[in-house]
C-alpha cells in the first residue's frame, strides 16, 4: 500500500483547526487544541485525513511528537495526491 510523508508545522491554540497552506517545505496546520497529552496531534491527524479523504486511522505522526515541526505519515496516500490538494511545497523560505 502507498504512503506519504509530509512535513508539517503545526500552531496549536489556534482559533480553529484549518490547514493553512505550505510555508516553506512544511504545510502549515492549526488546530484550537493544546498540545496536551497528544490532542493537538489527534487533531492534526484528523485534520489532515479530512482533506485527503482517508480514515482518521491512516494518518499518524512519525516524528516530532512533541514538537511543532512533525513528520506525519498519510496511508493510502501518493505524493501525488497530496500535491494535488495542497498544492506544491514553496521552495522559498517562507
Amino acid at each position: 500500500m502507498s504512503s506519504a510523508l509530509i512535513a508539517v508545522h503545526v500552531t496549536p491554540k489556534s482559533n480553529r483547526d484549518e490547514i493553512r497552506g505550505w510555508r516553506g517545505g512544511e504545510l502549515s496546520v492549526r488546530v484550537t487544541v493544546a498540545p496536551e497529552g497528544g490532542k493537538a496531534n489527534a487533531a492534526v491527524c484528523k485534520v489532515l485525513a479530512k482533506a485527503l479523504g482517508v480514515p482518521k486511522s491512516a494518518v499518524r505522526v512519525l516524528r516530532g511528537d512533541t514538537s511543532r515541526h512533525k513528520q506525519v505519515e498519510a496511508v493510502g496516500v501518493t505524493d501525488a495526491h497530496v500535491r494535488q490538494t495542497f498544492g506544491e511545497p514553496d521552495a522559498r523560505l517562507f
